[in-house]
């Protein structure tokens, strides 16, 4: 069985960026808007646990998602394609 790759990106971007949209929002619900730095502010540029930053975070995630999600689909077929052969 093969992957669609862009069926695959799309999902996996919208699950990685709401998921650390809606994720920032629930910390922010709980313990308040925080100006600490977080292991993720350190890798996407502009995300904190702030409302602005959670937009950032849901930018960069839809970015990064897509770009993984194509990533992991292509070496799935890849691997697929190779494995069924044999």
């Amino acid at each position: 069985m093969r992957l669609n790759i862009a069926a695959f990106a799309v999902s996996a971007a919208l699950v990685w960026g709401v998921g650390l949209f809606l994720l920032t929002w629930w910390i922010i619900a709980v313990e308040g808007v925080q100006s600490e730095p977080t292991v993720l502010g350190s890798v996407y540029i502009g995300y904190g646990l702030t409302p602005l930053g959670s937009v950032a975070g849901l930018v960069w995630g839809l970015i990064d998602g897509l770009i993984c999600g194509a990533i992991f689909a292509a070496l799935y077929n890849w691997f697929a394609g190779k494995l069924g052969r044999s």
